[in-house]
């Protein structure tokens, strides 16, 4: 087994919640391209984690894996990628932490050695009785390296194969001990990739297909990446099995577990890309659905409306569409920055926001502003955008927030502060609108945010415990 590592530190100042993790495979047929189908894939869901980042490959029944701490390009773009031979069949996973320390031993994907040979796994979500796991599986004498979740389900995965015999048995018994929320994809030794989405169906999970081969990704935005074709989303505790560039095998193996729990709505909110379709809903259409709903429930006097980057610019442009009001550009966002962890100081970090995100005087002076963003976590962030904006010479400032407000951490693989630093357990919203300095300040409510994102879904549907925490 070829293992490539690499390391580099970072942290985190930001004031937003944020998502563990991008996943995708692909299985080819009479082509050998599948590293770099991989990388342009996981280039595309950047967005979903930025911590670390991994692709393993298959020749000859052995996996190679090259993975390191850092962004993609990092990783692979100065020779990362050449150092993978050519392979049909590749696993490649984004990471954000949520589960284990921030260091390169638990960047995915992981390779497990068995008795009959060697498989690689990586996942989106998080597990919450791994550590019940993995005393268990060290009991049984399967050694440990990292402290990610995600090296418990490749080991559990392992240990159920070589005792029934069958990879596809041993992930359906896997998996079945398994608590918490996980999209699942494992390669297999032999070119077979297998990909389970938990009963829930807490996480995205797609497929698509291209002229040489089938591929499975956390959001259709990666097909597009890589010029495949969305077919379908993979259904709440679904197992589908790849084999020579097709879907061989597909069936339930999960049953619904909780009855409150379904696909997180923050993936509509926050996480997703614009362009990515989950679960037959376009996340481009649900924020400008949030943004109508958001000037029904909360209109505002003022003249021009316009959206924090990214996540609140198509929230921005339906609030304006709702109210009749002017959409400008509020700001101009330095993509080239980096993230906040380069910068040495408490001080320089503590101006990041500004440094991102720099008002447009030309539209903002003198008005009346309705400044829409996705959410409000500890209040630091928005208190400093809506400074800003009185800087160059806003009027009025009403903040519209496309979420309700975060009551409860997350279980499942979100990362929410404390509920302890979550701003709305201790002020009212009108203590809120006055600690961050707005007019205003207007939340969409629970029903209105479901039904943005529902296209008729029950509200069970989607996870909510964020904002709502689950009944008993």
């Amino acid at each position: 087994m070829q293992h490539i590592c690499r390391h580099r530190p970072c942290d985190r100042f930001d004031d937003k919640p944020h998502e563990e993790c991008a996943v995708f495979g692909v299985c080819l047929s009479g082509s050998y391209e599948a590293a770099g189908l991989t990388y342009n894939a996981l280039l595309s869901m950047q967005h979903r984690g930025q911590e670390g980042t991994g692709i393993a490959v298959t020749v000859d029944n052995q996996i190679a894996l090259n993975k390191g701490m850092g962004l993609v390009g990092d990783v692979f773009g100065s020779g990362g990628l050449s150092q993978l031979p050519k392979s049909s069949s590749a696993l490649g996973h984004n990471r954000y932490s949520t589960s284990g320390s921030k260091n390169e031993c638990n960047v995915q994907p992981f390779v497990t050695e068995y008795l009959t040979g060697r498989l690689a796994a990586a996942h989106n979500g998080n597990i919450t009785n791994a550590d019940e796991l993995r005393e268990w599986l060290r009991k049984l004498g399967v050694r440990f390296e990292a402290t990610s979740d995600s090296e418990v389900i490749s080991s559990l995965v392992a240990y159920y194969t070589v005792t029934l015999g069958d990879i596809r048995a041993g992930v359906k018994k896997a998996v079945s001990e398994l608590r918490g929320a996980f999209s699942l994809v494992i390669l297999c030794g032999d070119g077979r990739i297998v990909a389970v989405r938990d009963a829930d169906g807490f996480r995205p999970l797609c497929i698509g297909t291209g002229e040489n081969g089938i591929a499975v990704a956390s959001e259709s935005c990666a097909l597009d990446a890589i010029d495949f074709k969305f077919l379908r989303d993979i259904a709440p505790g679904e197992l589908v099995i790849f084999e020579d560039g097709k879907l061989s095998v597909s069936e339930i193996v999960l049953d619904k577990r909780t009855p409150d729990n379904g696909l997180c709505i923050f993936e509509y909110v926050y996480f997703a890309r614009p362009d990515s379709i989950i679960d037959g809903v376009s996340v481009y259409e649900a924020r400008f659905n949030m943004g109508r709903t958001l000037a029904r429930e909360h209109p505002a006097e003022a003249d021009v409306v316009c959206g924090v980057p990214d996540s609140g610019l198509e929230a921005a442009a339906g609030f304006a569409a709702e109210s009749g009001l002017p959409l400008v550009t509020g700001f101009v966002k330095n993509r080239y920055l980096g993230r906040s962890f380069i910068y040495p100081t408490q001080a320089q970090r503590k101006k990041i926001v500004k440094l991102k995100l720099n008002p447009l005087r030309a539209n903002i002076e003198g008005k009346r502003v309705v400044l829409v963003d996705d959410s409000i976590v500890r209040g630091t962030t928005s208190e400093k955008i809506v400074t800003s904006l009185r800087e160059v010479g806003a009027k009025e400032v009403h903040l519209r927030i496309s979420s309700p407000p975060f009551r409860h951490v997350c279980l499942y693989g979100t990362d929410i502060a404390s509920e302890d630093a979550l701003i709305a357990n201790h002020l009212t919203t009108e203590q809120i609108r006055d600690k961050i300095g707005a007019d205003s300040l207007g939340y969409i409510s629970v029903q209105g945010l479901v039904d943005a994102c529902g296209k008729g879904k029950p509200s069970e549907y989607f996870c909510k415990q964020c904002f709502v925490r689950r009944r008993g």
